[in-house]
């Protein structure tokens, strides 16, 4: 079995965050949400991956999984030159596919279930496509699938009165039967060639469907909220998690740290005087939190980063990031190379005075108040 992963598209809801690279290189928990795909496809046992890449930073997604070996995989990249549909990148992988049953992961899907069951039943099985299903809150959002009597009777793409809750997923397990569909598809009023058009087609052919349900945590991370849910549930059960008492990289004990919940530390760290860290936290490699400095909960702070503020909470720091700010920020994603300096506060002793401030900014931002 092939796995493929579409890594392209402008991801326009992100911006700023994606106007220098594919919003499937964002970090969820310091690690780009594609990588969780990727992990999860080498865990269902596959080996040979195409990954759909096309628009800004395609090179910066070669650069970061090269030939993917370090992954435990082979990597070949098809460029999808324009956003033609996730229809029209699968199709660009037919020579890729070679006759075998495929696996497609669209990068900015996280879920926290193993697949294997679901690769292993679809490999034994006759069926032409399994389509993984997952209840929603918002279902107008997402293709919507009708189910009655355990079979798939429609699927409609972002409905606008939706007959169901049941969210089709970013993840299809396939036959190269969708080739020929696909090939005798129409452009949808975005011009596009819709995945979802391609799948109903496909069960009016032939009736022949299956799909499973995705009961554990499943997210589509297209926009800045949904990212910071998936970061907060990602390091809620991080595997790596493990109570620990902090020592710096010199082994001397830091008894005047304050540590509440699970806390994840990288190398190197640095920390100071009177900072608490209220977990769940993931703090990355070489870090500088400076005294009296409060994280979290549900924070991620890459490597290389150095950080002194009155309180952080619900944020993604990304790598190499300065904050220096006598204020609380909060819901905030800031990414790589981003500098904040801000003491217009400076004079206000009483942290509980200190007004929240949410930020969202793009690779590279500096910020003086």
């Amino acid at each position: 079995m092939k796995g493929i992963i579409l890594h392209g598209g402008h991801g326009t809801r992100l911006r700023p965050l994606t106007h220098t690279g594919p919003k499937q290189l964002l970090p969820i928990a310091n690690k780009p949400m594609s990588q969780f795909c990727l992990e999860t496809i080498v865990e269902a046992g596959v080996t040979d991956v195409a990954i759909i890449i096309g628009g800004i930073g395609s090179k910066k997604v070669q650069e970061y999984y090269q030939d993917g070996k370090k992954f435990g995989v082979n990597i070949t990249y098809i460029n999808q030159e324009e956003p033609r549909g996730i229809a029209h990148a699968i199709r660009l992988c037919k020579e890729f596919v070679n006759e075998e049953k495929f696996l497609v992961f669209l990068g900015d899907n996280i879920i926290q279930k193993s697949i294997i069951d679901f690769v292993e039943k679809f490999k034994n099985s006759d069926y032409d496509a399994t389509v993984l299903l997952c209840e929603v809150d918002n279902p107008s959002r997402f293709g919507i699938a009708d189910v009655k009597d355990g079979k798939i009777l429609k699927i409609t793409e972002k409905p606008k009165n939706p007959i169901s809750n049941l969210a089709v997923t970013g993840i299809y397990l396939l036959t190269p039967k969708i080739f020929e569909i696909i090939d005798n598809l129409k452009p949808s009023w975005r011009n596009e060639l819709e995945i979802t058009d391609a799948l109903d087609n496909l069960l009016k052919q032939n009736n022949n469907i299956s799909f499973e349900k995705i009961t554990d945590y499943w997210k589509d991370t297209g926009t800045p909220d949904d990212i910071l849910h998936a970061n907060a549930e990602i390091i809620k059960k991080h595997p790596d998690f493990s109570k620990q008492h902090v020592v710096n990289s010199t082994g001397m004990n830091l008894d005047h740290i304050h540590i509440s919940g699970k806390i994840i530390l990288g190398e190197n760290y640095d920390i100071g005087k009177n900072v608490s860290i209220n977990g769940p936290v993931i703090i990355g490699n070489n870090c500088k939190i400076l005294e009296n400095t409060v994280i979290g909960p549900n924070v991620s702070i890459g490597d290389n980063s150095i950080i002194s503020v009155t309180g952080i909470e619900n944020s993604i720091i990304m790598q190499n990031c300065k904050i220096d700010a006598f204020a609380k920020i909060k819901d905030s994603i800031i990414a790589n190379n981003s500098e904040i300096k801000d003491n217009s506060l400076e004079n206000l002793v009483d942290s509980r005075h200190v007004p929240y401030k949410i930020y969202l900014l793009g690779e590279g931002s500096k910020i003086s108040v």
